[in-house]
């Protein structure tokens, strides 16, 4: 028997001793390799992920649509609401103490005072938006009338008559001659009234014989709710004419003027208590002898319109000095202030009172 040798014994003692110390220093079953398709770390040290909530787009909230501001039309005659133009009737009136009390004339929307023969005064009220039924007394045309009306067209004019010699020149002119002596239909006698104070005009009939009749446009006024700046107190405002006058006097109560002619209120059929105005203009105007007479000799003053020159204007108590302005026959009459600013006026019923540029108007504050 052939016995390893020494040197032999202590390598295979060697090998042994390295296979039980490797044996010793490898892994429990704790530090083992992870199983396949397990996670190499603990749940603590690395958490599941979490899946992110859903993104939700906003609904956009609709721009609403502004409500468009509504155009309120007016009336270029009073600054009034007005859907529509309408058109215009013009009527010659009496103005003594036996015309009172006036019929429709508080319907007017412009009414013009003019003198005629012997410091007498007659009115010219122009309707448009309200078209009454009875309008009176009616009385005759003068030579004045015709510049004055031309500014609103060819408007239909209604009148008792007129001077055999200023025919011609009625005839000639642009307005809708729906005078009596162009026929009588829409004219009656009042029994309760004495002749000549008794005539009255259908305003209906009267455009209805006229249906060319021009539509209320603009003639120059301006009008705002606000009262202008400046001026000066004018609590009652008056002007006289030889055998005639014309008061306005201010009510703070209905924010218009009173009217006073010839000394007495202005009274209408139709209406509690004085005719009111809410602008009155007094324009100051050059005025000559026409050549027109009336049956008892008494000239025909003329009152030229048509130019410039000066006027006081009344409104909300007080009184503004301006210029009036018509460059010709067919524009209209602004009235500007000192510096060039147009002047406003109150929206309701206008007066223009036409005085003699030589005569003044009586201011009381």
């Amino acid at each position: 028997m052939v016995c390893p040798s020494v040197d032999k014994v202590r390598i295979g003692l060697a090998a042994l001793g390295a296979t039980v110390l490797l044996s010793s220093c490898s892994p429990g079953p704790s530090a083992s390799a992870p199983e396949p398709g397990s996670s190499s770390s603990s749940p603590a040290a690395n958490p599941a992920p979490t899946s992110a909530p859903p993104t939700t787009t906003p609904t956009p909230t609709p721009t609403p649509t502004p409500t468009p501001t509504p155009i309120v039309l007016r009336s270029p005659l009073t600054g009034l609401p007005e859907p529509s133009p309408k058109p215009v009737l013009v009527v010659k009136l009496d103005n003594t103490g036996n015309a009172q009390p006036h019929a429709g004339l508080s319907s007017a929307d412009v009414i013009y005072i003019e003198e005629v023969e012997w410091g007498l005064t007659r009115l010219a009220a122009v309707f448009s938006a309200t078209i009454p039924d009875r309008i009176g007394p009616v009385r005759s045309a003068r030579i004045t009338d015709i510049d004055l009306l031309a500014q609103y067209g060819s408007p239909a004019f209604a009148f008792s008559g007129a001077q055999r010699k200023l025919w011609p020149m009625l005839d000639a002119a642009d307005f809708e001659d729906v005078s009596a002596n162009k026929g009588g239909e829409g004219y009656s006698r009042d029994s309760g009234r004495r002749a000549p104070y008794n005539y009255f005009a259908d305003g209906s009939t009267m455009l209805e014989r006229a249906p060319e009749a021009s539509l209320s446009s603009d003639i120059g006024f301006i009008f705002d709710e606000a009262t202008p700046l400046g001026g000066r107190s004018a609590s009652k405002v008056s002007t006289e004419w030889p055998s005639a006058s014309a008061r306005f006097v201010y009510d703070p109560i209905m924010g218009n003027y009173n009217v006073r002619l010839n000394g007495e209120p202005a009274k209408g059929e139709e209406i509690d208590g004085s005719q009111q105005a809410g602008t009155v203009v007094i324009q100051f105007v050059q005025q000559t002898a026409s050549k027109f007479q009336d049956r008892s000799g008494g000239v025909t003053p003329v009152a030229k319109t048509v130019g410039t020159g000066k006027a006081l204007i009344l409104r909300d108590g007080k009184a503004w000095d301006v210029t009036w302005n018509r460059p010709s026959e067919e524009l209209g009459t602004t009235f500007a202030l000192a510096d060039g600013t147009p002047m406003q006026f109150k929206p309701g019923q206008v007066w223009v009172v036409l005085v003699d540029r030589d005569r003044t108007a009586k201011i009381i504050p």
